[in-house]
């Protein structure tokens, strides 16, 4: 995703910068979405982005990083830039996150919870191959008390 792109999703945006208060505000807006608190384990990010008018979100940081959900055994790569359009229960047309499924890195375009199965989420790639999991593996767990379930 070029910085062009959120370049041009800036204007009337809440920006934030520095690394503890960017983790912060990435875990306030996964709460405000209804999306587990665990699903963006970026410590190092320089700057969050949200535009409330179209639903733009940005994450900034400084390198790429991989991270292991160990209760799924599933290693995520997150990029310098991660980029997606929210809504609740929903990250669409996503750019920055890729899983690694047996040697290659799966680029994911779409991450959701399903009323019908609001226990599980569901990672959707541009090919429309999708993979759920449970939720409980996408929360942090000193923050598993306050993640009653999602409305």
């Amino acid at each position: 995703m070029s910085v062009q792109f959120i370049e041009s999703h800036r204007e009337n945006a809440e920006v934030y910068t520095g690394a503890q208060l960017c983790k912060q505000k990435s875990k306030e807006l996964l709460a405000e979405i209804n999306m587990p608190n665990g699903l963006l384990p970026m410590d190092d990010i320089q700057e969050v982005g949200y535009n409330r008018q179209t639903g733009f979100v940005w994450l900034t940081q400084k390198k790429p990083i991989q991270h292991k959900f160990t209760k799924i055994s599933k290693n995520v790569s997150y990029d310098t830039h991660v980029t997606a359009f929210v809504e609740n229960k929903r990250m669409k047309k996503v750019h920055g996150v890729k899983a690694k499924e047996i040697l290659i890195w799966i680029s994911l375009n779409e991450i959701y919870i399903d009323d019908t199965t609001p226990d599980k989420i569901t990672f959707g790639t541009p090919t429309g191959i999708s993979r759920s999991y449970p939720v409980t593996a996408f929360v942090e767990e000193d923050d598993k008390e306050d993640k009653t379930t999602a409305n």
